[in-house]
């Protein structure tokens, strides 16, 4: 049972790595570059780039979830009753909450804001992309604090 849960621990930090990763990459080396390089024509890049990272992004998230859910079984976090009496269930509950949030903001950017920022006038546009880039930075803090509070689980 060992080497399952080392490679199913394995997956899950991989998954948190390329998602977390990702959004670092697309916020302070993509989205820069694209707009020191090709000023108006940018957003034309970073629509490639966001066509080529969401279904890697869903696959990591997916990779978590199921990873996730099997290291919590593994590892017996919950044997008996889910409830809040160790620091670590604590912990890790609050993690599921951050994912969740994480993941609930990924796909409404993915699946309700895009199609918002598509379909508006020209004069809304900028405003619905500020929000989707806020989000985005929403996600990278909440990837944060999900890594933080693994690293504060193990200890």
């Amino acid at each position: 049972m060992d080497l399952i849960a080392i490679f199913f621990n394995w997956l899950h930090l991989l998954s948190a790595v390329i998602w977390v990763g990702g959004i670092v990459f697309i916020l302070y080396i993509a989205i820069p570059s694209s707009r020191q390089a090709l000023g108006p024509n940018a957003g034309k890049l970073m629509g490639e780039i966001s066509e080529r990272f969401t279904p890697v992004a869903n696959y990591s998230i997916l990779s978590l979830v199921i990873t996730g859910v099997l290291l919590t079984w593994i590892k017996g976090y919950f044997r008996g009753s889910a409830s809040f009496e160790s620091a670590q269930s604590t912990t890790l509950y609050l993690k599921y909450l951050l994912a969740l949030l994480m993941i609930g903001i990924h796909f409404y950017r993915g699946l309700v804001l895009a199609s918002k920022i598509t379909a508006a006038e020209s004069a809304r546009k900028p405003a619905l992309q500020k929000r989707s880039l806020n989000l985005v930075i929403v996600n990278l803090w909440l990837g944060l604090i999900i890594l933080l509070l693994s690293v504060i689980m193990r200890s």
